[in-house]
């Protein structure tokens, strides 16, 4: 009998299951089930949800998967079966990390970007200079609710005065958990190691204390992966142990509950590693957009809290400003009545478009928020500067050194991606393939050749965690069943004249081929048929460039679009006039299909 496994990813308001197991001779996706998570009253207990969910991936296999016989240890199990049961989770709001440093932008950014890193979502991040006093941040503190609370700051040797304030804080406000009438918050310390002994005085009796290694021990250093381990381990041990139904939940799993957030950054990691390429995903939801990328090895991930698509529209559009969303329409509206309709979504965030100008609004107000989400992360993703030498610093005032020494370098440069992977509702369930990936484009524009997919049915999370066990098992159903690749996307970088030649493409393949010529200021799709291996060259003309060079050769297969040249020129440009802005964006979507039958 071959191996199964039930996967469950138990959401904040969904909790989704899905069947993997052999199917003609390779493993695959068997089913699909879902039912509302029962985290909250009356249930207060997740594992209604998910035997709810099971029973609708039952339903959905016509496979008898739940065992109800008298004194089962976990009823996902049938004595003798060959079944295994995992399970992720973000119910309750996923991992929420209360965060202290002394300055913004040292030790408070890298303990912001540990805390990401272990898939957390920032409540708020406190430093010496945020400029609040006292009482504003007692306050902040007791409402918080936090799941963790992580302190960092102060150089190893420096002064301890700093951890012994934010230790009397926490004293004073003594924050309240979230779950649990009896928990008692973690902290975790990873700053001045010489404070450590004084944190333990001070905080022992009201939370549960775990000092690790600085993170920041000097200014040109970062070490990170300590305090990232010990917010998932408490997590897991602690956090977990007090939600409604977790501990019940945890006895069933035959591997660690990840966060969401986590299981989505493995699948990632295992991907980029599987196809030796640098990668940038994104998953869009309702309150935040999450940005992962694996660039040369490396992993990062952010958490744009403010950005969505629902409950977030208003600050999307607060922050993005009203000319950026209305510069995607390829119609002129007067600005309010595009703000009365994302400001509709706030008070119904559950409604979906009912008209195509909804449609095309909502998809503009996307694309600003997957750019914006990724300026952010680029500023997360980033680089401690290369130490000054000892005669720079003799030749550079203090208050500069100082900046010079604190000034970081974004470690994700679009130009280095190869695969981009979109996610989330506003993206997997677009009704044209096209317009999802017009959304990647503008949003990111992306240079030289990138490839393009989409995760149709969301399931990056449940294969995460099965890739602790089975990564090739993972990766494969990944790619079969739940990846739509749209395909690859060449752009030249310059500055490019419309109507002029700026992209020569030499398609050949088994049957034959085709030439063309691109023109500056278009968009050309080739069609391609899926699967089929195909050898692409191109051509940048009028100076343009094209990976540092004027030419790129690569071999790919056909996705649903095809070959997307965008020869619009990098950065995208838009005439200041609202006609003929609205008139070459409604261009763009017609060459890329991105609207038409079925969109109305």
């Amino acid at each position: 009998m071959s191996q199964s496994y039930i996967i469950t990813d138990v959401g904040s308001t969904t909790t989704k299951a899905i069947l993997v197991g052999e199917k003609n001779g390779e493993y695959r996706l068997l089913g699909r089930g879902e039912a509302p998570t029962t985290v909250e009253l009356p249930y207060e207990d997740v594992t209604y949800g998910v035997i709810n969910a099971v029973r609708d991936l039952e339903d959905s296999t016509g496979r008898k998967l739940l065992c109800e016989e008298p004194g089962t240890s976990c009823p996902l199990k049938h004595p003798g079966s060959e079944v295994r049961y995992l399970s992720t989770s973000s119910a309750g709001g996923g991992l929420q990390v209360l965060v202290f440093g002394v300055m913004k932008g040292v030790s408070a950014e890298s303990a912001s970007r540990a805390a990401l890193g272990a898939g957390a979502i920032l409540l708020d991040v406190m430093a010496v200079d945020d400029g609040r006093p006292t009482f504003a941040r007692v306050d902040a503190i007791r409402n918080a609710r936090p799941d963790i609370v992580l302190i960092a700051g102060g150089y190893d040797g420096g002064n301890a005065a700093f951890a012994l304030e934010i230790c009397d804080l926490l004293n004073l406000a003594r924050p309240k958990p979230r779950f649990g009438k009896g928990f008692t918050i973690p902290v975790v310390y990873a700053g001045n190691k010489d404070a450590a002994p004084l944190v333990r005085d001070t905080l022992s009796e009201g939370f549960d204390l775990k000092v690790v290694e600085n993170l920041r021990p000097t200014l040109e250093r970062e070490v990170l992966e300590p305090a990232r381990t010990a917010i998932h381990e408490l997590f897991m041990s602690h956090v977990m142990a007090h939600a409604p139904g977790y501990e019940k939940l945890r006895s069933w799993v035959d591997a660690d509950i990840l966060p969401t957030p986590a299981a989505v950054g493995r699948m990632m990691e295992v991907l980029a590693y599987r196809h030796r390429a640098n990668l940038l995903g994104v998953d869009i939801g309702g309150a935040t957009t999450d940005v992962f990328s694996v660039i040369d090895g490396s992993f990062h991930r952010s958490v744009s809290a403010n950005l969505g698509m629902s409950y977030s529209a208003g600050n999307v559009l607060i922050e993005a400003g009203v000319e950026n969303v209305l510069r995607w329409l390829p119609f002129e509206v007067p600005w309010h009545q595009v703000a009365d309709r994302v400001f509709t979504k706030l008070i119904n965030p559950t409604t979906v478009p009912r008209t195509l100008m909804d449609l095309q609004i909502e998809q503009a107000l996307a694309t600003e928020a997957l750019r914006l989400a990724f300026v952010q992360h680029k500023e997360i993703a980033s680089s401690l500067p290369v130490q000054m030498s000892p005669l720079m610093a003799m030749l550079t005032g203090q208050d500069e050194q100082v900046r010079a020494r604190t000034r970081r370098t974004s470690l994700v440069d679009i130009s280095d991606v190869d695969i981009i992977v979109g996610s989330g509702g506003v993206l997997s369930h677009a009704p044209k393939r096209a317009q999802a990936a017009l959304m990647l484009i503008n949003a990111f524009q992306p240079v030289g050749v990138t490839h393009l997919a989409i995760d149709s049915i969301f399931m990056m999370p449940n294969l995460g965690v099965l890739s602790q066990l089975e990564p090739e098992m993972a990766l494969h159903v990944l790619e079969r069943d739940c990846f739509v690749r749209l395909g690859p996307v060449v752009a030249p970088e310059g500055e490019v004249t419309p109507g002029e030649p700026a992209l020569a493409v030499t398609i050949r393949h088994h049957s034959g081929g085709q030439e063309a010529i691109v023109n500056g200021g278009d968009i050309h799709v080739f069609p391609l048929r899926a699967g089929d291996e195909v050898e692409i060259e191109v051509e940048a003309l009028g100076g343009l460039s094209i990976g540092g060079g004027s030419r790129a050769k690569f071999k790919t297969s056909g996705g649903v679009l095809g070959l997307i040249a965008d020869c619009r020129g990098r950065p995208l440009k838009f005439p200041k006039d609202p006609g003929e802005r609205a008139a070459l964006v409604s261009k763009w979507q017609h060459q890329i299909g991105a609207y038409g039958e079925g969109c109305r």
